[in-house]
């Protein structure tokens, strides 16, 4: 357990604290790490050194952070629980304009199962042991002590946040945290559960061979792929599950053909990484579309 945030005082006036960094200050005092959101709930872009993963894509270390950018940059790899962090020019600049907080479950020794609607809420309720439950905007995080992997869509409408993923904060919630069951741990082994892939699945062509192109004209393709960078730059919340459907949604219509190029799959990944997800959740969520497709 850290020790309590201080912030030293000086004579007259004091600025009042954005909203969010008074509660990311709560929240770092209890050694939970932190990082701002910005408008559509999403983590700030990298600064101009990290930018399109120009420092070497911090965010797919293995270790959990932090991340050593000056700037809130790589998503849950910014999350800290340094003062001097959260005060620092780049940070206090976020902070103005943030509009929430989140936090790297991992990294204070959590796991979230992320219930994304009424039908996942009523199958955790029947398969899972009670633990602190937090309302979210459509359904309900389920806290838990212990980490693990963090998981998409390891069942309808649940995700896993622990490692290497953050969660928004939305309040201390209510009942008795629990130690993180091994049914949990289980739902990233089960056969429902999407396949984890090694990043070297990225260099995969998209295509299959053999497929019959239903393009007329080369402005069908762009027109699609231009609704699908749309798709992912609008969502305004669960931005891992629209990436991985519109990748699906992608692939299944053009993916067998070759007029698919690796272009393309860059675009969709450069609006993917701009709503704050890594090339990590990238690369998972393009191989699972492919898998379920069957390419």
């Amino acid at each position: 357990m850290t020790q309590p945030t201080t912030i030293r005082r000086v004579p007259g006036p004091q600025p009042r604290l954005p909203e969010p960094l008074r509660t990311a200050l709560t929240l770092v005092a209890t050694g939970i790490p932190v990082l701002p959101l910005r408008q559509g709930k999403v983590p700030f872009g990298n600064c101009h050194q990290c930018a399109r993963n120009a420092c070497g894509g911090r965010p797919n270390m293995k270790s959990a952070g932090p991340c050593r950018c000056p700037g809130v940059c790589h998503a849950w790899a910014a999350a800290t629980i340094a003062p001097a962090v959260l005060a620092s020019p780049a940070w206090t600049a976020a902070w103005r304009r943030a509009v929430s907080v989140a936090y790297h479950p991992g990294g204070a020794g959590l796991t979230v199962v992320d219930l994304d609607d009424a039908g996942a809420i009523a199958w955790a309720r029947e398969t899972l042991p009670a633990t602190r439950t937090v309302a979210t905007t459509r359904g309900e995080h389920w806290i838990y002590r212990g980490t693990m992997t963090s998981h998409n869509a390891v069942r309808p409408g649940v995700d896993i946040k622990s490692a290497m993923s953050y969660a928004r904060y939305l309040g201390p919630g209510a009942g008795t945290m629990t130690v993180l069951p091994d049914v949990v741990r289980a739902l990233a082994t089960k056969d429902h559960s999407p396949v984890r892939p090694a990043l070297q699945a990225v260099a995969m062509p998209a295509r299959s061979e053999g497929g019959e192109c239903p393009h007329r004209t080369p402005a069908y393709l762009e027109r699609g792929i231009a609704m699908a960078e749309q798709r992912i730059t609008e969502a305004r919340s669960a931005v891992h599950a629209t990436v991985y459907r519109t990748f699906l949604a992608v692939l299944s219509r053009h993916g067998r053909c070759g007029c698919f190029t690796d272009a393309h799959m860059t675009r969709l990944f450069t609006a993917a990484q701009a709503k704050g997800e890594t090339l990590r959740h990238c690369t998972d969520a393009w191989t699972n579309a492919r898998t379920t497709l069957g390419l």
